[in-house]
């Protein structure tokens, strides 16, 4: 009798434990498309991108040609002009890698941009998750948008909707 009377305390403490967590699912890739700043943002970024790369390509196109001229030419220069011409190659091609590092390299030029128009955004649907958070008392919110964060989550679940909403988008 008293094995059943313990054991009927402990599922009734589990399952008030269950009950008592509050949880919420949202999707912040689907929230930040639905935000029309973060299209203008990510527009931008885009473009920012676009244009450092065509740099990195025409320097890199200009040293391709640098190298095809001293691979036609260097059966006919002399020792002296050989190391000459390879320690330009050399000074090219490091040019080139300082280059990319600085446009995309890790806090390069784009990862600076990103962070200057991009994470403002994030930081406001930040402070909007917080708020639903403490308004409705959920104990945790899950984001499902990137990796597998969440393998299964109920529709009913998702305030996706509600955030935006929240947000003051239509």
């Amino acid at each position: 009798m008293k094995k059943i009377l313990i054991l009927a305390t402990c599922f009734l403490m589990l399952a008030t434990n269950i009950d008592a967590q509050r949880y919420a699912v949202i999707d912040s890739k689907y929230i930040l498309d639905k935000l029309p700043q973060y299209k203008e943002a990510q527009k931008l970024l885009d473009q920012f991108s676009e244009q450092w790369q065509q740099e990195v390509d025409q320097k890199q196109a200009l040293m391709d040609k640098m190298f095809k001229e001293y691979d036609a030419e260097q059966v006919m220069l002399s020792d002296a002009l050989k190391k000459k011409r390879e320690d330009e190659l050399y000074n090219k091609e490091k040019e080139l890698r300082d280059l990319q590092k600085k446009r995309f390299g890790f806090e390069g030029d784009l990862f600076k941009k990103r962070q200057e128009l991009i994470k403002p955004i994030q930081d406001r649907v930040y402070n909007a998750v917080q708020k639903l958070a403490v308004e409705k008392q959920y104990d945790f919110i899950l984001d499902k948008s990137e990796g597998i964060t969440v393998i299964f989550a109920d529709p009913k679940l998702d305030k996706s909707a509600d955030l935006i909403k929240n947000l003051g988008v239509k």
